[in-house]
């Protein structure tokens, strides 16, 4: 793997962070698509959404957060009534979580806006574009990794 020079670490710098500004996360207290859920319990809904029910443990593990942030937030999540906690049946040690019917609806509408903002994105790319950026996407996510 070569070395970065100064110039191309500046240049990823800045263009992240005008990617960052430009899609509103540097604005915790909303989502990018401008609902006003914290962007980290609106990651949760959708995993949670996706195929629950699992564990704490494993939804730390798919948000990559820390056993204590996940603890909080799923007290977050529990106290807006979107979560319920029950018993996992593999481990009864472990708590298994899973969306309430208010958790689901808020999911769904979530992912309703995110389909619109993300149409709306993508429309904005020329389509010739479309394979190179979302190739790129890729590429930056499995380097964070």
């Amino acid at each position: 793997m070569s070395e970065a020079s100064d110039a191309d670490v500046a240049a990823l710098q800045d263009r992240l962070a005008g990617f960052i500004r430009a899609f509103g996360l540097h604005q915790p207290e909303q989502t990018p698509c401008g609902q006003p859920i914290p962007v980290s319990e609106a990651h949760a809904l959708i995993e949670l959404a996706r195929d629950a029910p699992f564990s704490q443990a494993e939804l730390g593990r798919r948000l990559r957060l820390e056993k204590s942030t996940i603890s909080r937030l799923v007290d977050q999540l529990a106290g807006r009534g979107w979560v319920a906690r029950g018993r996992d049946l593999r481990d009864g040690r472990a708590a298994s979580l899973r969306l309430t019917p208010a958790g689901q609806q808020t999911a769904a509408d979530l992912a309703a806006a995110r389909r619109q903002k993300f149409a709306h994105l993508l429309a904005a790319i020329p389509e010739s574009e479309r394979d190179t950026v979302l190739h790129a996407l890729t590429t930056i996510t499995e380097a964070l990794a």
